[in-house]
């Protein structure tokens, strides 16, 4: 064959062996990425930064995901701080799901992975500000002094917990609250935002997750139906917990929310705040304190003692362990939806 070169300049064969270097690198590199990202049985590797998100990473993901969750079962995800093996291997999977601003640690070590398909649970649903007190609006009972229910009944009649009713929450310090995955409608929500990164990820599997996304957001569906109904006829609203989790919960159903501490579980609460829940229990005949697995129940425990109320487990499903009211998301959401009707007097 006749080459014919044009001005062309001879490249050394140092040169062309560094070039040819270079490339096997980069081959390599994407060759270990990609095993990275599936593993040696071809199955998406799938990193969860704590059980709510692990929960939907398998639901969706089914047979095609092998799925990890940072924080392990009886941590209390706040608390979480991650080791540099975990941090190394965030690095190492094909998609992340994980929630903004819950978890510091977890948000630092997902921004410098360099994972390209991420799904982050705060931007696929709309977060708001809660503090102690998280008022549903939606009063359908005659409790607190709202008569036959509706909005303007509830700002202008006898439903006052004691601060100024500025928008669905009345407590202090108030913070962007987290625990979305306690509402079935925005954990669908979140479910479908997941269900596209895995997507992304792995398209070849596409058809199977948006199958199997479709059905969870039916179960989810069913459980919002389950609330609603179970809910509806109750003889009070008002109930009160360790940790201001269950905020979106209120909201959804028409409850409030009375919380011992705030967003975080281990904040201790005010001679102030305990002084007004002593106050709050009294005047809207709450019946039980609930407290939860994964948190200390001693302050609620001293709070209902004192009170001479019940107690009760409410879970934020924050994690499963063997004191889990239930072996799965669904199960434990049954178990607090009959823990809120007969604190509530629901028929």
């Amino acid at each position: 064959m006749n080459v014919r070169r044009t001005g062309s300049t001879r490249i050394p064969t140092v040169t062309v062996a560094a070039l040819a270097a270079a490339g096997l690198l980069a081959l390599s590199a994407c060759s270990s990425s990609d095993t990275a990202a599936k593993g040696k049985d071809g199955k998406l590797n799938v990193t969860a930064s704590f059980y709510p998100l692990e929960f939907l990473a398998q639901q969706i993901g089914g047979d095609h995901v092998n799925v990890t969750d940072l924080t392990k079962p009886g941590v209390e995800p706040h608390d979480l701080e991650l080791t540099p093996k975990q941090t190394a291997a965030l690095g190492e999977s094909g998609a992340i799901v994980y929630l903004k601003g819950l978890q510091p640690s977890v948000d630092d070590a997902v921004k410098q992975s360099g994972v390209k398909h991420v799904a982050d649970a705060a931007s696929l649903t709309h977060l708001e500000e809660h503090g102690t007190e998280v008022d549903g609006h939606h009063h359908t009972t005659k409790d607190n002094g709202t008569g036959k229910g509706g909005e303007d009944e509830h700002e202008h009649g006898g439903h006052d917990h004691g601060h100024e009713h500025g928008g669905h929450d009345h407590g202090n310090s108030a913070a962007a609250d987290p625990h979305i995955w306690l509402d079935p409608v925005k954990y669908a929500e979140v479910a479908k935002g997941v269900n596209k990164t895995l997507a992304e990820a792995d398209p070849d599997h596409k058809a199977d997750y948006q199958k199997n996304t479709d059905a969870l957001v039916k179960k989810l569906g069913d459980l919002d139906a389950s609330y609603r109904d179970g809910l509806k006829n109750r003889a009070s609203e008002t109930f009160i917990t360790t940790h201001a989790a269950f905020g979106y919960l209120a909201e959804r159903y028409g409850l409030v929310e009375e919380a011992i501490g705030g967003i975080d579980p281990e904040a201790e609460p005010s001679a102030a705040r305990v002084k007004d829940l002593h106050k709050l229990a009294k005047d809207h005949g709450v019946s039980t304190v609930f407290f939860e697995t994964l948190a200390s129940p001693a302050t609620a425990k001293t709070l209902a003692s004192d009170l001479k109320l019940k107690t009760d487990v409410l879970d934020p499903l924050e994690g499963i362990t063997d004191k889990s009211k239930g072996h799965d998301y669904f199960e434990v959401m049954t178990s607090n939806l009959k823990a809120l009707q007969k604190a509530l007097g629901a028929k």
